[in-house]
């Protein structure tokens, strides 16, 4: 149990860091130019399998407390 809070901020973390990175790759579909399309469409490729779920990840209907984890240490 002492590594479960450390792998949960792993995963946190990594969900975080796949956002930016298909962000920036695909940014140019809804309207956010960041990366030159020539550099974009060739890395495509690879990460295409992870597009439709990084879509659904981030278009999901929230509530305001989702995004809050709230750490009740010493209680």
């Amino acid at each position: 149990m002492t590594g479960y809070e450390f792998a949960r901020q792993a995963l946190e973390s990594r969900v975080a860091l796949e956002n930016v990175f298909l962000l920036v790759l695909v940014g140019d579909m809804i309207g956010v130019p960041v990366i030159p399309p020539y550099y974009s469409l060739r890395l495509l490729p690879h990460v295409y399998p992870q597009v439709a779920t990084w879509r659904r990840r981030v278009l999901r209907e929230r509530e305001f407390t989702d995004e809050h984890e709230f750490h009740l240490h010493g209680v």
